[in-house]
């Protein structure tokens, strides 16, 4: 058999069986991003994050997250955590800023980002956090699941962690624009078409009652709006009046259909960009 054969079978047979994971140097950085195939933890050295204090108009959700993750970090018990609601209200820009307001308190306090489509991978990624002497916050953004999804099977093992339980040393953060992870409307089909409805729905339903904080983020109006802004503002130095500042910022807002935090900061590149201002 020629050497090209060979080195066919070889990475035929690596596929099939990948080599364990090398073990990360988890002090190399303050966050990581749990990849597959192969799997692994990439470092990410600079996180994208603002900071918490940039954060308006979710005072109570980011005092009861700040609380429950200084809780953690210091090595007591905490919440898992589901952050749903509004899109662009600052779900998973809270998570990071928490996260970077407590570094320099608790540096062995590490941000893992797990993807949903990567969540059957999950009990070997919880394998190897579990021995570590650090602390993660495991993240995953934009959660959601639909009809014929099986991967919320899998985020049960690390909501309940099976026999083992969850590893002392890991929580989980989420973010959803839903409450309940799934659409409405799926919901009710089930209902409708199942020999027993309450059955039907009710191991998926209470997936989100396996999340022990449930922090609710909604629509903010033209006055927190404005507010966000004005805090930019003053953060990054940029100086504008303040009639032509809010006339312009409700005319962004206006052609956008919508306000948000993101919205905010969206208009808030813009000016500041017209202003001549640069901003990490």
């Amino acid at each position: 058999m020629d050497n090209d054969a060979l080195n066919r079978i070889a990475e035929a047979l690596e596929r099939m069986a990948p080599a364990p994971l090398r073990a990360p140097d988890l002090a190399s950085a303050p966050a990581f991003v749990w990849h597959v195939g192969p799997e692994r933890l990439e470092p990410v050295r600079d996180v994208s994050r603002v900071d918490l204090d940039l954060l308006v108009g979710i005072n109570r959700s980011r005092d009861t997250l700040l609380d429950n993750t200084r809780r953690f970090a210091a090595g007591f018990k905490a919440n898992n955590a589901l952050l749903w609601g509004a899109r662009g209200m600052g779900k998973s820009s809270l998570v990071k800023a928490v996260h970077g307001t407590l570094q320099s308190e608790f540096p062995d306090l590490k941000l893992v980002e797990l993807q949903r489509e990567d969540l059957p991978s999950v009990a070997r990624l919880l394998n190897h956090l579990r021995s570590a002497s650090q602390r993660f916050i495991l993240f995953c953004d934009d959660l959601s699941f639909s009809h014929d999804d099986q991967h919320y099977k899998s985020l049960k093992a690390v909501l309940d962690g099976g026999i083992e339980g969850r590893p002392e040393n890991v929580v989980f953060y989420a973010t959803s624009n839903r409450r309940h992870l799934m659409p409405r409307d799926m919901i009710e089909n089930e209902r409708s078409s199942a020999i027993n409805p309450s059955e039907a729905v009710e191991e998926k339903v209470s997936l989100s009652d396996r999340f022990g904080l449930w922090l609710g983020f909604h629509p903010c109006d033209q006055d927190e709006y404005l507010a966000m802004i004005d805090r930019y503002c003053a953060a990054y130095g940029v100086s504008v009046a303040p009639e032509t500042l809010r006339a312009e910022a409700i005319e962004w807002q206006a052609t956008r259909g919508a306000r948000s935090g993101r919205v905010a900061w969206q208009f808030f590149v813009d000016l500041a960009g017209r202003q001549g201002v640069r901003f990490e």
